[in-house]
C-alpha cells in the first residue's frame, strides 16, 4: 500500500503548531508511515500521535549536513529521548567529492550509535553527486549501519530522480533499503521510484498522491 511508504512532511522555518497538528491529522487519517517534522516538533507530535501506528521521523544535520559528528551525534540523542522513531541525517557533501572514506564514516556511524537502534536514513544529496558518488556514498552509508539511504533533502537544485533510486539500489542491492524524497508530485512519480527500488518516499503531498491527483504539486523534502 502506497500510504504506508510515505513518510509525510512538513519542514521549513515558518512551520508552525496548527502546521504539525494538520501533518498529524492528514497522516493519522491516510496511515502514512510517519510524519517528518524538525527536532522542536518531535516530542509535541510523539505525544500527539500516542494511540497511533504513525510514527514520529525528525532530520538531523539539517539541511546542508555540515554539522560536526559530535553535533549530530547530540541532536540524535535528544530527538530519540523526545521520542523520535526515525533520524534523516545529512551527510557532509564536500566529503564524498573528496573520497574522505574515513570521515564518511566517522558522520555516520556517529548518528547510528546516538539513534540506540532506530532506524537511521543517510541523506546524501544526489543533486551535488554524479553516479559513481552516488554508488560511492551510498554503500558506505550501509556500512557504517545506517538502514536507509535517502536521496535529497528537497533543499538542492533538485530532488530525486528515478535514475538516483536505480544507481543506489544497484550499489546495495538488498543490504539497505531507499527512501526517495524530493521532486515525487504525482503518484505517477511515486509509482516509478518504488518500482526502481524505493520502499519509502518523502514528500509534503501525501494527501494528494492518495487522492489520486494527477496535477504537479509543489512537492519539496
Amino acid at each position: 500500500m502506497l500510504n504506508t511508504m510515505i513518510d509525510h512532511t512538513k519542514l521549513g522555518p515558518i512551520v508552525s503548531q496548527a502546521d504539525v497538528d494538520k501533518l498529524i491529522e492528514e497522516a493519522v487519517k491516510y496511515q502514512f508511515k510517519s510524519i517528518c517534522v524538525a527536532p522542536v516538533w518531535v516530542k509535541y507530535a510523539k505525544e500527539k500521535l500516542q494511540g497511533s501506528n504513525v510514527l514520529v521521523c525528525t532530520v538531523v544535520g539539517f539541511p546542508h549536513g555540515t554539522h560536526i559528528p559530535k553535533v549530530k551525534a547530540f541532536e540524535t540523542k535528544e530527538a530519540v529521548k523526545d521520542g523520535a522513531d526515525e533520524i534523516d541525517m545529512v551527510i557532509h557533501v564536500a566529503n564524498v567529492k573528496a573520497r574522505d572514506r574515513k570521515a564518511i564514516l566517522k558522520d555516520i556511524k556517529a548518528v547510528v550509535k546516538a539513534a540506540q537502534g532506530k532506524t537511521v536514513k543517510v541523506i546524501i544529496e544526489t543533486a551535488y553527486l554524479d553516479n559513481k558518488e552516488i554508488a560511492y556514498v551510498s554503500k558506505l552509508a550501509i556500512k557504517a549501519g545506517a538502514q536507509f539511504v535517502k536521496t535529497s533533502t528537497g533543499y538542492a537544485s533538485r530532488g530525486a530522480s528515478v535514475e538516483d533510486v536505480k544507481i543506489i539500489k544497484k550499489a546495495i542491492g538488498d543490504t539497505g533499503f531507499i527512501k526517495a524524497s524530493g521532486g515525487i508530485r504525482t503518484k505517477e512519480d511515486a509509482l516509478k521510484m518504488i518500482e526502481a527500488g524505493a520502499s519509502r518516499l518523502g514528500t509534503s503531498g501525501g494527501v494528494k498522491l492518495m487522492e489520486g491527483d494527477t496535477h504537479d504539486t509543489n512537492t519539496s523534502y
